[in-house]
């Protein structure tokens, strides 16, 4: 069997209650990964596309994160609404959905006017 194509990882990341930077999912589970695997699946990309669940990706400020894998486009703030779209122009069509799109200047940089 080939590999996939597209590699997608879903913050899982909780914290604690009044921790200084905030959590991906509120408890543990993510409305959006299940979002994802469902409009992958409907898509028929199952087979070429693997929806993963991942630790903190330290990227706190634009949570719910999530990134894919070969383009390592980073989105932020996704919501379970955006699954759709996010399979259906980037993972189908080529197209990363721009609105969602983390800056690159705010990625893995302390210097992120987002980060607290």
């Amino acid at each position: 069997m080939p590999g996939f194509e597209h590699h997608v990882f879903v913050c899982h990341n909780t914290r604690p209650a009044g921790a200084p930077r905030c959590s991906c999912t509120a408890d543990g589970r993510s409305d959006l990964h299940t979002a994802l695997q469902q409009e992958v699946k409907s898509a028929g990309l199952g087979a070429r596309v693997r929806i993963n669940k991942s630790g903190c990706l330290d990227q706190c400020e634009h949570g719910p994160m999530m990134v894919v894998y070969p383009e390592a486009v980073w989105y932020g703030h996704v919501r379970p609404e955006d699954a759709a779209e996010i399979v259906r122009e980037h993972l189908v069509g080529g197209r990363p959905v721009e609105r969602l799109r983390v800056a690159d200047d705010c990625l893995n940089t302390k210097n992120c006017p987002h980060r607290s």
